[in-house]
């Protein structure tokens, strides 16, 4: 591996310093090298198809001392840097390296041990979070408590940024529920921590966006899996009455409220993909337009919210529980939509999504997905500005938006969040499909900026979620009175910025430019 890096990186990158390893530690034997075309062309493009660049090469490390190894080797370089990229799922390069080493997670082993007793589970890294499910479920009977709505995700990725769905309200993003962690740092160390050991490098990593560290193996919390889920969705025409509601949903005592809370906004016409279409459960049922008053404006709001139940839990118990606990809300009548699935059915929804899309080819086009936190404060202003008049056409694809809760995040991780108790995720996953009338890819990320720049203009307290700007300026804003913390870490982790180029965040050798 050496001789390929001498041979090929800019500027002859090696320098002449003693090595501490043998070239033999590199050779493709320990660290396969992965430099066909194919191979850089995956890793030098991600889902959301607006960014591309040129690594020197992929590696595909065994374990967390062959990522070590990676990163050691590139310190003795004065320009090359690591980006960690599990299933390229990242929409603005973040997980990119130009002219750099991609290291490719999933090599790492999907290693996914179960304690029951102890309801947690030692996961790998580049472990996908459906294969965590599904060993979880169908060996255990145990599962993860807190999830993505996709699941086609790493669990080091998810957990390098938060990790948000309809549980995020309940028990915290998935950074809450780890409470173990071995990272390879940007010094090359391997380092096991916790809140207890090597706690400031466990605070610093989780939604640390890789800055800090390549996460490698990961400890998750686990609770008793359901045998079933009661599915439903509720049709709103007012956005007060849609908040209001589910604020209230999110804010109740534990126990008494349903297990999953979500909610999007979607377009008040018949557009199949942004239209009442999009609402029903079954793709066969119908959407009453008629309930729809005539003065209702060009979107309206869905609340999504999911029942766990056991399998020998009566249906009549259950829809004694279901009625209780909608009970008040103000959703339009008639329009209920609801569905019996298997628990694992459920969490998966999205795969069945992402068979579809790929059996019509489609999977791989561009997706400028902007996702935001908004405070609570700024959200009607967001409605009305964003929602109801940027977007009344729709995205070509969900707008999520439901809210979270602030005391459900440890303030001494690395992930920046609005003001205030309640904020709303607010998620724009835009789909350019090729056999379809509507935005170009170039228009779409000039309109994702309109947003941002709309937000500003009208004072909107928000922050990026899986955040990108182009300029340090832009990431001091974003991390606010976090910026300090987070430099100090990078210096005693990642001195020399060696890891997560992608991010623009640092360059390299930044304390010395």
């Amino acid at each position: 591996m050496i001789a390929f890096i001498e041979r090929f990186a800019p500027e002859n990158d090696v320098d002449s310093s003693p090595e501490p390893d043998s070239a033999a530690d590199y050779s493709g034997e320990v660290l396969p090298l992965f430099s066909g075309a194919d191979d850089l062309a995956d890793a030098g493009k991600d889902f959301g198809g607006t960014q591309f660049s040129k690594p020197l090469a992929v590696v595909r490390p065994s374990d967390a001392a062959d990522v070590a190894k990676v990163v050691r080797l590139a310190a003795r370089s004065p320009h090359l840097t690591v980006a960690a990229r599990g299933n390229g799922h990242s929409v603005h390069g973040q997980a990119m390296a130009h002219r750099g080493l991609v290291v490719d997670t999933r090599s790492l082993g999907c290693g996914i041990h179960v304690d029951a007793a102890a309801m947690r589970a030692d996961v790998g890294g580049g472990a996908l979070w459906e294969d965590v499910l599904r060993h979880c479920v169908g060996a255990y009977g145990v599962a993860p408590r807190s999830w993505t709505d996709y699941l086609g995700l790493t669990v080091g990725g998810t957990l390098s940024n938060a990790g948000v769905s309809g549980q995020t309200f309940a028990h915290g993003p998935q950074t809450e529920n780890v409470t173990e962690l071995e990272v390879v740092t940007g010094n090359g160390d391997v380092l096991v921590c916790s809140g207890r050991q090597n706690s400031e490098l466990f605070f610093a990593a989780l939604g640390g966006l890789g800055q800090f560290g390549i996460i490698t193996r990961a400890r998750v919390v686990l609770q008793p899996a359901p045998d079933m889920v009661r599915w439903i969705r509720m049709v709103y025409t007012e956005f007060s009455d849609f908040t209001r509601d589910a604020e209230s949903l999110v804010t109740r005592p534990d126990g008494d409220s349903f297990d999953y809370v979500e909610g999007f906004v979607f377009v008040n016409s018949d557009d199949p993909v942004n239209g009442w279409p999009s609402v029903p459960l079954d793709r066969y049922g119908s959407f009453d337009s008629a309930r729809i008053s005539s003065s209702a404006g060009p979107v309206l709001y869905c609340l999504e919210v999911a029942l766990h139940y056991k399998n020998e839990d009566s249906p009549s118990t259950v829809d004694t529980t279901v009625e209780r606990l909608i009970e008040g809300l103000r959703f339009e009548e008639g329009l209920r939509f609801v569905a019996d699935v298997g628990y694992m059915e459920f969490l998966l929804r999205v795969k069945r999504v992402e068979e579809e899309a790929k059996a019509k080819g489609i999977w791989s086009a561009p997706h400028p997905w902007l996702n935001l936190f908004v405070s609570k404060r700024d959200i009607a202003d967001f409605d009305r500005v964003v929602f109801k008049n940027i977007l009344k056409h729709g995205v070509g694809g969900p707008m999520l938006v439901y809210p979270l809760l602030r005391s459900k995040w440890d303030s001494r991780k690395s992930v920046a969040l609005p003001q205030g108790e309640i904020f709303y995720l607010v998620a724009l996953l835009r789909f350019v499909s090729p056999y379809q009338k509507g935005l170009t890819v170039h228009q779409m990320v000039v309109q994702n900026q309109e947003i941002l720049q709309s937000c500003t203009n009208n004072g909107i307290d928000y922050k990026l979620y899986l955040p990108h700007y182009n300029s340090v300026e832009g990431w001091k804003r974003h991390f606010g009175n976090q910026w300090t913390r987070f430099q100090e870490r990078k210096a005693r982790f990642d001195p020399m910025a060696i890891l997560a180029p992608g991010q623009k965040i640092f360059s390299r050798n930044w304390q010395h430019s």
